[in-house]
Order: C-alpha cells, then structure tokens, then sequence
C-alpha cells in the first residue's frame, strides 16, 4: 500500500496509508488530519490546501483552470500548492509529502 506524509503548521510528520484511488483530502480524514474540505471536494473551495514538497510537485497532473480559480482564493498560497481533493492518489506517489498551511479560509460559511 502507498505511504504518503501530512507535515502539520507545527513541523510534525505524519505518516499514513495512502489507498490508489482515493483524494489526499480523504486520506486526510480517514486517518483525522486537521484538512477541513468544507465543500466535500466539489471545488467550491480552497479549505483543502495543502503546500506539495517541491520534489513531488512536478510528478502531479497539472492543476485545471478550476482548482486554479479555488486556489487564488487560499490563504498562503504558494507555487506548489494544491487543493488536496484534486490530487488523487496513485502508485507513482508513493512517498508524497505534503504540507498543511497554518491557516484556511472559508468562504462557504
């Protein structure tokens, strides 16, 4: 089963099972990572952000037009950040490691 890590705003590694198939965002909440997704991964957000290790950015699909949209809105931005519901898992990302920011902003509510 591939691994990937979540460093939290605090500099800890978490390392987690990482199931082909499935979103960081819900990897995240299956193993109780504080990634907040408040639109369920429908792309009416940006509170899934999470900053990708520069090594593994380039190893991603490139982000469409509307994650892009999402993600000028995500506090902390930066040139390797990603929502965490577009980015689904697969083999070749065994060994991901991504960052949470140390802070979100919910637009939903």
């Amino acid at each position: 089963m591939p691994k990937m890590t979540f460093v939290t705003p605090q500099g800890e590694r978490i390392v987690v099972e990482a199931p082909i198939g499935l979103s960081v965002l819900e990897i995240a909440h299956q193993n109780n990572i504080d990634l907040e997704g408040a639109c369920e991964g429908s792309l009416a957000c940006s509170t899934c952000h999470v900053i990708v290790d520069p090594e593994w950015y380039d190893t991603l699909p490139e982000a469409q037009e509307e994650e892009e949209d999402m993600l000028d809105l995500a506090f902390g931005l930066t040139h390797t950040s990603r929502l965490g519901c577009q980015i689904i898992m697969k083999e070749e990302l065994d060994g991901l490691v991504v960052t949470l920011p140390s802070a979100t902003r919910n637009m939903m509510g």
